[in-house]
């Protein structure tokens, strides 16, 4: 399994790991160092423009290569100028900037040999009635991932919904409308990363949303972590929504999901290498469940369309569980 998780994580707690070069301005570099640690951890994401501002692409690849550690892919971060939207904004000096930043980040992708680019919007919305021309904006939208699709064929391009934060409404902000988005743009190469919490936010059933990403061919990736429906809370694997998770998992296997398990957590109050390595430990106990219990066993379960007998999942893992304690 490939496992990956964000250099951001990493920077909770220095003192736990850099001690009294705490103290001092710590680079993307100490934080790669850190990572490095995590027992189980295979690749790290790096966001663009963020973690190059102070380094060259270079200088970062030898580094990866000197900690044995890979790089997943490339997330986009539009910061300062896009208060007011990036591919939607009004101004289209910003937005054209938006779209060169993108393409700057596919470049940085390959360069390091990243699986995927991931764009976020995190400005492309709305708060107020009246406050925008939907239809306009979404067509913006819809040109500028054209122009990165077909700049980019070759590359694999995924899009990151959340229904909000920081503004009130996304406009791309639920399954169904990516899904509509990714048809309208109509580029093989581009896909869907599934964030947890955002389906949450949403109200979506993440399995759910996963099955529909699949039966389009459009998953490409999905973030991990768990939270209380309203908020991008970013917890560990499992620690609210368990059968919801395992669920999860199940889909991802039975679309023979075999990308990268990226953790998008945020482990504020806790050691982050301990926080990943219980991340890792938690996906492989689901997916060693559901081998030992049996695929076919599942689907069984799940063509009967009976709860009690959904509720029994729950009751094997925890039987599960407390064997290979015991042994």
């Amino acid at each position: 399994m490939k496992f990956s998780t964000r250099l951001n994580s990493f920077k909770t707690m220095p003192e736990n790991f850099f001690g009294d070069k705490c103290l001092k301005s710590l680079t993307v570099f100490d934080y790669i160092s850190r990572m490095a640690t995590v027992d189980g951890l295979t690749h790290v994401e790096l966001n663009y423009p963020e973690h190059f501002e102070n380094t060259s692409v270079e200088e970062v690849k030898s580094f990866l290569t000197e900690k044995k550690l890979q790089v997943s892919g490339i997330a986009l971060r539009f910061k300062n100028h896009y208060t007011f939207g990036e591919y939607a904004n009004k101004d289209s000096q910003i937005r054209d900037k938006a779209i060169r930043e993108t393409m700057e980040a596919i470049e940085v992708c390959n360069e390091l040999g990243g699986e995927v680019t991931t764009i976020w919007l995190a400005n492309d919305g709305f708060d107020y009635a009246f406050q925008m021309d939907y239809e306009k904006a979404y067509d913006k939208i819809v040109d500028a991932l054209k122009q990165i699709t077909s700049r980019y064929p070759d590359n694999n391009i995924s899009f990151e919904y959340k229904p909000y934060q920081p503004r009130a409404f996304s406009l791309i902000g639920n399954i169904s409308t990516t899904l509509v988005l990714l048809d309208d743009v109509g580029a093989p190469n581009m896909g869907v990363t599934l964030d947890f919490c955002h389906m949450l936010m949403t109200k979506e059933n993440p399995a759910y949303s996963l099955a529909l990403a699949a039966r389009k061919n459009r998953l490409m990736g999905f973030h991990l972590n768990d939270g209380h429906k309203d908020n991008d809370d970013g917890l560990m694997l499992g620690s609210v929504h368990f059968m919801q998770t395992l669920e999860f998992i199940y889909y991802a296997k039975r679309y023979n999901y075999d990308g990268l398990i990226y953790f998008d957590t945020f482990p504020l109050r806790e050691d982050p290498v301990a926080e990943c390595e219980q991340n890792i430990r938690m996906y492989k106990a689901f997916d060693s469940f559901l081998d030992r219990f049996g695929l076919e066993r599942v689907e069984e379960i799940i063509q009967s369309e009976d709860a009690l007998e959904a509720q029994k999942l729950l009751y094997s893992f925890t039987q599960q569980q407390t064997l290979t304690t015991n042994k």
